[in-house]
């Protein structure tokens, strides 16, 4: 199979779950080095890399408290947690030897820079990864849809979803064993068989700008290199 990879510039859109690996919340170190080490094998094709993270590792340990709390506050603190997120993905990029910024929707100057489209653009430009932290910087928008928001303010030739299941399927594959993979699927029918994508709003936002998304699975290894490298992996959401 070709070297070359598909895409030149992508979004990786990585929720705040996959850091935790099998521990109950927060940041499992060997986890996100695993995570970091994929990301690393696409940077070093030359691919130019940005990162949404989202915060449910951090905010899954507070939410108790959080159940009866008003839900813009809620969802501050959850965009808090996603910058705690960036900057421990920073710190295992730089022991890892990839140049990263990590740039806040919310200004916290101390420990982020602000986002700024033309200076994450650069950064890219320069092959230096980018970490989106504090999602839109607005409440009642999750970290989906600020990773659509994201990749096309970046021009991201494709936004790449990585959860914990390696594609779209019919069913459940954990519950339903005939459960069948989408290698690839259309919007329209994504809509059409109610397959969950991504939130509702970051899908419309998708589909309308006509940036394609695929579905895969960071913790199955190498899986991110094969996406890009547009070999059959995950599922492949187009128009």
């Amino acid at each position: 199979m070709s070297q070359a990879p598909k895409y030149k510039r992508i979004l990786v859109k990585l929720s705040g779950e996959a850091l935790m690996g099998e521990d109950s919340y927060g940041i499992n170190r060997a986890t996100i080095d695993r995570i970091v080490g994929e990301i690393k094998a696409v940077v070093d094709l030359g691919v130019q890399v940005a990162v949404v993270i989202g915060g449910g590792n951090i905010f899954r340990g507070v939410a108790p408290a959080a159940a009866g709390m008003d839900r813009a506050t809620a969802d501050y603190m959850g965009m808090l947690a996603t910058v705690m997120n960036a900057l421990a993905l920073q710190d295992a990029m730089r022991h890892a030897g990839i140049v990263s910024r990590v740039q806040s929707a919310l200004t916290i100057q101390q420990v982020a820079e602000p986002y700024i489209r033309g200076k994450a653009i650069r950064y890219l430009e320069e092959n230096k990864v980018v970490i989106f932290g504090a999602g839109t910087g607005n409440p009642f928008f999750t970290t989906d849809t600020a990773a659509a928001l994201r990749g096309m303010e970046m021009g991201a030739d494709i936004v790449l979803k990585a959860t914990k299941v390696d594609g779209v399927y019919t069913d459940d594959p954990k519950k339903n064993p005939d459960a069948v993979r989408y290698q690839t699927v259309t919007f329209d029918e994504a809509i059409g068989r109610n397959l969950k994508v991504m939130d509702a709003t970051a899908f419309a936002l998708c589909r309308d700008q006509k940036m394609n998304i695929s579905v895969f699975s960071i913790f199955k290894a190498g899986a991110l290199k094969r996406v890009v490298l547009g070999e059959d992996e995950g599922t492949l959401v187009h128009c």
